[in-house]
This record gives C-alpha cells, structure tokens and sequence, in this order.
C-alpha cells in the first residue's frame, strides 16, 4: 500500500522535529544531518571521509538521543578482532552453558571511528551485520533490532597504516558524505557553548526506536513511477558505459538510490519520487561506488565529474504525481 498524502504531511513534520533536535547539538549542518537521518530511515549506513574534530561523535549521540536509542563508539586500531565488535561466546561453569556476550555492534547508532585503520579481516566482521542486521556467531544468528545505523569514519589526511576498504564493503553504504567545518557564525556559537563538553546529553527525545521503525516502513512505501526506476537504470548503466570509469554503479547502488529517494521524498512532504530527488542524491549515494581508471584518475578526473557527466547525458523524464 503506497504512502498518502496525509501520511507523507505527518513524515515531513516529523522529520524537520527530529533535524531540528540534532541541529542544537551538531549547529549549521542540516543538510548533512538530513541525509544522515534519511539513511538511518532507508536502513541504510553511512560513510563519513573528514577531518578530526568536526563533530562526527556529537552526531550520533545527538541522533540516539533523538530516537532514544542507544549510542557506541568503536575505535578501529590494527590489533582490533572481529570478536571486539561483534561479540563472544563464553562457557559458563555455573550453568554449563556457553553464553554470548554481545560487543559494541549492538546499538541504534554505532560509530565506527576510522574504520580503515583495521585490518581487512575486522571489517569485513562489518560486512553482515551492515547487510542483514544481524551477527552470526558459532551458528546462531543474533539480531541487532531497529533502527540500527553505523556512522563509518575516515581521515582523509593520514593515510599511514591505514587498509583501503574494498570495493565490496563500499558498496554497503547507503552514503558517503562528510560534515566539513562550519562558518564562521556557527564557530562564534559553538565557542560561546565550549563549557558544555555533551550537548547531546541535553537533548531531549522526540520518538522512541519502534516509531522510527513505523517511519522507516512508512517510507519504503512511497510511490515510484516506472518511468523514474528506468531514468534510474539507464544513469547506473551510463556510470558503467563512461571511457573513466572501471567500475560503475551496481545493481546494489542502483537499489540503494530508490531506498534513499523515497525517504528523501516523504522528508520534503511527498508521497512519490521526482527525478530532482535522484539528481540532489546521485553525489552522496553513488560517488563511493565509482572506480576510476587509472589514467583519467591521473589526468584529474573526479567521481564527481563523472555523476555530472552523466546526468547531463541522460534525459529526466516528465513523471507525473502519484494519484
């Protein structure tokens, strides 16, 4: 049953409450916030490429304050282990039972705190419970719950020592975007609150977890017409058509735009997708899953280049409403 227009009123309102709640702990940066929140309600994860100190931990304890959830941090180093994020099993002498004791992956918002500094064999412990919201360990599979969102960091400068993360766990994030520095206003107001070490200690909840799970149904059932999902097709095909590109857009990302499109749809008070809904999302969904050649990569070509290349190769079709 597709989303109506009263339900989409009522995800739009609510929505810019919860923006607005993060907003007084992470100031000037709504539109990342957005997008954050968005891929936490299409179920997806999110990578951020920045710099220390630009509030990326006061982000997601501002967002699990917000839903009242829970909120992690792990720090990725080279001696960290799979079990360290996702949990053990240890035997139990008094009940002779092997019990498991379950890691830091099991919380509304994780932070994984420069996750390419660990070694391949610790991320790719990430990759099923990003996948299925789950952990499966000797054979039992334990359920993460809802909403679960891992924030992944990486520090664009220091690179040493550091494991480039493969093709394939890229794929797995819904986004990647970074924060940046705010202006020079919000770093007068941010100054002025120094003394508060927590903002988001602070913040108040707006909604419980199990209503941002209803949200999160709520928003796969916006309407999408088939003349969208082709423009959608046909630019994932271009990305891997284009003499730059190596490895283009897969069938996963082309997914994932769909799934972001329609909670960034209702976001703006929509019941249905436009083709401006995939053009404003096309840098932060798909930019991460672009392998460039080597040679147009040398000669200064950019993921970005690319996306724009595409999108002024392929038509937008004129999509109607949804009735």
């Amino acid at each position: 049953m597709s989303m109506t227009p009263e339900q989409a009123a009522w995800f739009q309102g609510t929505f810019q409450r919860l923006v607005d709640n993060v907003d007084k702990a992470v100031q000037g940066k709504r539109e990342i916030v957005s997008l954050v929140l968005s891929s936490m309600l299409a179920e997806g994860h999110v990578l951020l490429e920045d710099a220390p100190g630009t509030g990326k931990t006061s982000l997601a304890k501002a967002l699990a304050a917000t839903v009242q959830g829970t909120s992690t941090r792990i720090q990725f180093t080279p001696d960290l282990l799979p079990s360290d994020v996702t949990g053990v099993t240890i035997y139990d002498q008094q009940s002779h039972r092997f019990e498991f004791h379950k890691g830091p992956i099991f919380a509304s918002i994780v932070l994984a705190d420069e996750i390419n500094r660990a070694s391949p064999k610790t991320q790719s412990a990430l990759l099923e419970v990003m996948e299925e919201s789950r952990v499966t360990v000797d054979g039992v599979a334990h359920e993460t719950g809802r909403p679960f969102l891992v924030i992944a960091t990486q520090n664009p400068i220091e690179q040493a020592g550091t494991y480039k993360l493969p093709e394939a766990q890229l794929d797995r994030f819904l986004i990647k975007t970074s924060i940046g520095y705010p202006d020079l206003d919000v770093t007068e107001s941010i100054l002025a609150g120094a003394s508060d070490r927590n903002p988001s200690a602070g913040l108040a909840a707006i909604i419980t977890t199990s209503a941002v799970a209803d949200m999160a149904d709520l928003g796969a059932s916006v309407h999408v017409e088939p003349a969208v999902l082709r423009y959608v097709a046909e630019l994932a095909a271009a990305t891997r058509d284009d003499s730059a590109i190596r490895l283009g857009v897969s069938v996963r990302g082309a997914i994932a735009m769909i799934r972001m499109a329609k909670v960034w749809a209702a976001a703006q008070g929509r019941h249905f997708v436009l083709p401006d809904d995939i053009k404003a999302l096309a840098r932060p969904v798909w930019q991460h899953r672009l392998l460039l050649d080597a040679e147009a990569e040398f000669a200064g070509t950019s993921a970005e280049t690319v996306l724009a290349r595409v999108l002024d190769a392929v038509a937008a079709p004129q999509a109607r409403a949804a009735a």
